[in-house]
């Protein structure tokens, strides 16, 4: 990747050049968000995008769809609707695993002594808070494998921070075993709580009602491109507002809400947090 000549907040030469390397772009709000969808694709209604989970492609040209908006093209990254978002940008975001790489995402000092006790050398980016160790080679992505260290290459998105330095390697198993021994998912409890104020039947109980709510849960997860912690937190807490008091979930129901979220990159630990702090929310 050769280092852009433009770094003045001019964020589309950035993206062009980067583009020309053959790395895959996007831009980014502030807080290292992704563009929201545009209005013909809101809520996936246009299928997504391929590798989305959803049927497809969608041939929009807007910076919709998260990850799956990276692109090569500059006649897309050209586009109106891209260069009115570029505008907008806080940063340049790129899709690791479309340009054949993998980031270990280093968030803070003790990750970065850990990988440099047990991952080969390689080209290190510095970041706000630690730094990102790029390798040549594509994987699963997954958040939080170990304290402080998350894994950005297929279907995510990394900040685009500069070149860095030193050379590239390739990809080691001992990365790739980040992600294959990761804690297993945890069995979240059922919830259980008072009866109806009254004895009253639980106005809940119809299955297609549960079933139509559960399902909704798992679309908004699904869909989540940006602010994964906070939607599952969102939908948790939607969830139990909505059935917690009655009894009308199972396990199997708050099995399917944690298979979402780890779907999306979430540890079972976040998983168990976020149900844990909904429940606290609402007082159950």
């Amino acid at each position: 990747m050769t280092q852009p000549t433009d770094f003045r907040g001019e964020h589309l030469p950035t993206a062009l050049a980067l583009a020309a390397d053959g790395v895959p772009v996007l831009p980014l709000r502030a807080g290292k968000k992704t563009f929201g969808n545009c209005r013909r694709c809101a809520g996936n209604a246009c299928g997504g995008r391929p590798n989305m989970k959803t049927p497809g492609p969608c041939v929009c040209q807007a910076p919709c769809h998260g990850w799956a908006a990276a692109t090569t093209d500059p006649r897309i990254i050209n586009a109106p609707d891209w260069t009115g978002a570029w505008r907008e940008a806080a940063a340049v975001a790129y899709h690791p695993g479309g340009a054949g790489l993998t980031v270990v995402d280093l968030d803070n000092a003790e990750a970065i002594a850990w990988a440099h006790d047990h991952l080969p050398a390689t080209r290190t980016v510095p970041t706000t808070r630690g730094e990102h160790w790029l390798y040549q080679g594509t994987m699963t992505s997954a958040n939080n494998v170990r304290p402080g260290v998350d894994i950005k290459s297929a279907m995510s998105y990394a900040r685009w921070l500069g070149p860095g330095t030193g050379t590239i390697a390739a990809l080691p198993d001992v990365v790739r075993d980040l992600v294959m021994k990761a804690p297993a998912a945890v069995r979240p409890t059922a919830v259980t709580v008072p009866a109806p104020a009254g004895g009253g039947k639980c106005p809940h109980r119809s299955p297609a009602f549960l079933e139509r709510g559960i399902a909704m849960a798992e679309q908004r997860i699904a869909e989540a491109c940006s602010a994964v912690h906070a939607t599952v937190f969102g939908t948790f807490l939607a969830v139990l507002s909505t059935h917690g008091r009655c009894g009308c979930l199972t396990e199997a129901h708050t099995a399917r809400l944690f298979t979402a979220a780890q779907a999306k990159g979430e540890s079972p630990r976040h998983c168990t947090d976020a149900w844990t702090n909904a429940l606290t929310r609402l007082g159950l």
